[in-house]
Parts: C-alpha cells; sequence; structure tokens
C-alpha cells in the first residue's frame, strides 16, 4: 500500500470483483453450507448484527452455544427483510414515498496527516484490525444510502475518574482502541469482546478511569479473579503479569515477553 499503492488498489479492486454469496445444496440432514467473499465493512456490518440478534436470543431463553444462535439469528434477518417497506417514489410524479432503511456502523479508521496528503495512503481500521487504502475509506463513505457521522478525535491519554463502579461508555471506547486485544499474555480475542477489568479494585480505592481499566477476555478475567494470575498495571497498555508458576510475563504493544524463569510462590501472599 505505501511503495506501490497503483498496484495495490489494482489487486483490491482485481479481488472486488469475485466478491460472491452462495448457499450449498441442502445436505441429507436439512442443512446448508454458506460461504462467500465480502467487503471488509459488509462483513463487519452481518457480523456485528448477527451477534447482536444471538445475544438477544440468549436472553429471551434460547439457551443454544453462541453458534447455534448465530446461525438462527442470521435466518431471522432474512425473514424480516421480507416485511421491509421497498416503495421509493411515485412513478409518475417521482415524489419519494419511503425508502429502505440504510445501514448504520461505526468504523474507527486511524489515519495521519500524510494519509490526508496521499503521501501514504494506507489508515488502520479498528474494526477489521487490518491495514486499508485511502481509496477504500473513500468507498465505505460513499456507499448509497449510508449516513457519515464525523465524531471528534478520540483522545486515548484522556483521563477523566467517575465515582461509580458502572465503566462509561466513553471511558470503554477509550480502553478499547487502546488495548486492541485481551492484555493476558498470549490472547488476542478482540477488546471490544472484552470485560473491563478495575486494575486495582474498586472497592479498595481504585478509580474508574482508563488507566484503571484492562480489557480481560471472559476466561481470562476468571483467571485473574478466581485463581493466582495476577498483574500490575505499569503504565496504560502495558501490564505485567505473575503466573501461578511464578513467571513474569510482559504484555504490551508489541506482544508478550517473558522476563524469567519459574519460581514457586506462596498462596499465602496473594
Amino acid at each position: 500500500l505505501r511503495f506501490d499503492p497503483e498496484r495495490a488498489e489494482a489487486e483490491r479492486q482485481r479481488v472486488s470483483d469475485h466478491r460472491h454469496f452462495d448457499i450449498d445444496e441442502p445436505s441429507d440432514t436439512g442443512h446448508v453450507v454458506i460461504h462467500g467473499l465480502m467487503d471488509a465493512a459488509d462483513g463487519h456490518d452481518l457480523d456485528e448484527a448477527v451477534t447482536r440478534r444471538a445475544i438477544l436470543l440468549g436472553k429471551c431463553g434460547d439457551d443454544s452455544s453462541l453458534d447455534v444462535r448465530r446461525s438462527k439469528a442470521a435466518a431471522e434477518l432474512a425473514r424480516q427483510d421480507l416485511s421491509l417497506d421497498l416503495l421509493f417514489a411515485d412513478p409518475d410524479t417521482g415524489e419519494v414515498i419511503a425508502t429502505s432503511p440504510g445501514r448504520r456502523v461505526t468504523l474507527n479508521i486511524h489515519v495521519t496527516d500524510t494519509t490526508l496528503t496521499g503521501d501514504n495512503p494506507v489508515a488502520r481500521c479498528e474494526e477489521t484490525g487490518a491495514p486499508v487504502s485511502a481509496a477504500q475509506v473513500k468507498e465505505w463513505l460513499q456507499a448509497p444510502r449510508t449516513t457519515v457521522i464525523v465524531r471528534p478525535v478520540v483522545d486515548l491519554a484522556d483521563c477523566i475518574p467517575v465515582d461509580s463502579w458502572e465503566i462509561p461508555d466513553r471511558h470503554r471506547a477509550r480502553v478499547q482502541l487502546r488495548d486492541h486485544t485481551c492484555r493476558f499474555p498470549g490472547c488476542t480475542v478482540t477488546a471490544t469482546r472484552c470485560d473491563l477489568d478495575h486494575s486495582v479494585e474498586h472497592a479498595r480505592g481504585g478509580p474508574t478511569c482508563p488507566c484503571n481499566l484492562v480489557p480481560l477476555c471472559r476466561r481470562h478475567h476468571r483467571a485473574k479473579t478466581f485463581s493466582l494470575w495476577r498483574y500490575v498495571t505499569i503504565k496504560p497498555s502495558h501490564y505485567l503479569w505473575l503466573s501461578p508458576n511464578g513467571r513474569h510475563v510482559l504484555v504490551g504493544p508489541t506482544g508478550t515477553k517473558v522476563l524469567d524463569t519459574p519460581r514457586r510462590i506462596d498462596p499465602d501472599d496473594y
């Protein structure tokens, strides 16, 4: 993207021409396999919609696994589409009668001043976790029936605590954009799917503030709470973990690094 943008854009256009969405023939068990190739933003929209509906099914009493509920949710989205009002305009007068709902998606795009000038046409999409070209970002913003809302730059260094244990959305967004994934050693679960843990417990005076909040997936949040795994925040985005066998592990923006050999620890110390 950076050193040969014309070739990168040509390759993106070539792959875009092969987008597809296919449903195989039903199997003997009455199931079908679905596969396809989509634009990254479209795929993100679909994944978000299916996940939200799957979670709602669970809250309504469906005790199936999340994967099964996601499958059911996709079918519900398809059936719901049949009830949409698809009238657009009066054929005689051209007056708009109704419009189908446009898509609504939030994409956090990280750019630099050189991206805007075209000297370095590379941006990074927070939701897909991958670099994208400035040309593709423009296509996403210009998609038909899409409303573009320009938001202020999120200051990841902002540190304004609140009194309550509950975490405000503005704090949650800052922590997710700052840390990207679960901060347990080696875990790659995206921060948007993680719990936010108070590094210093709120009951012990720890503030509800981005500098004291750490994304941990549910499994590793429980490990920290109910086992001998412990960590301290050196500074935001840099965490020093102590494993049950006494090994120190540093987790930071560049990855996970083991600092020393294991040693025996005394559970009474924790």
